[in-house]
């Protein structure tokens, strides 16, 4: 399997590169990045949708499913939302998550008081709640900058991520042009 790899180095390489440059454009066009996500979003919630509403039609036993139905219905309905409100999912979309972020904060301090008498370290805890309850409130205040800052993270780890496949790829394009030198002086 290792033999693969290092054959097929250029491969990984333009994966490395592909990643880069999609990180890039995601974080110097962020408002396309985030539409296209959207957009995919969009596209599987409508096939999610249709295969859900197919198998309650189908039913079982002949009789349809009513819950599957409606949950088919439900996601062709958001995955057309999403397709032509684009703007509006990515708002909504951040709310929620700063909405959890929110309640799993107020958990956290919760918990970190109810805990003080018997662990030590629930400042940690407190810590990381009032670090989600700051995010959540910033997601949920500013949207639009929870959306960049979103973007902007996937951007990051896409190009890290490239740069390490281009890294692998360049070890192993050295790994096979060592074993090709050996070969080669084995048969020379």
């Amino acid at each position: 399997m290792s033999e693969r790899y290092a054959r097929n180095w250029w491969m990984i390489g333009l994966r490395g590169l592909l990643a880069i440059v999609f990180g890039l454009v995601a974080i110097y066009l962020p408002d396309i990045t985030l539409r296209a996500l959207i957009l995919l979003f969009g596209a599987f919630a409508i096939v999610d949708g249709a295969l859900n509403l197919g198998a309650g039609l189908r039913g079982d036993g002949g009789q349809p499913d009513w819950w599957a139905i409606v949950a088919g219905l439900a996601g062709i309905a958001i995955g057309v939302a999403a397709a032509l409100l684009p703007e509006l999912t990515a708002v909504a979309l951040l709310i929620v998550i700063g909405s959890w972020a929110l309640l799993l904060g107020i958990i956290e301090v919760v918990a970190a008081i109810r805990l003080r008498d018997r662990i030590q370290g629930e400042l940690l805890l407190a810590l990381d709640g009032l670090v989600s309850i700051a995010f959540g409130l910033f997601v949920i205040v500013a949207p639009g900058a929870g959306a960049l800052a979103l973007v902007w993270l996937i951007g990051a780890f896409a190009i890290a991520s490239g740069i390490l496949l281009l890294a692998v790829a360049v070890r192993l394009y050295q790994r096979q042009r060592e074993a090709a030198d050996r070969g080669h002086a084995a048969t020379g």
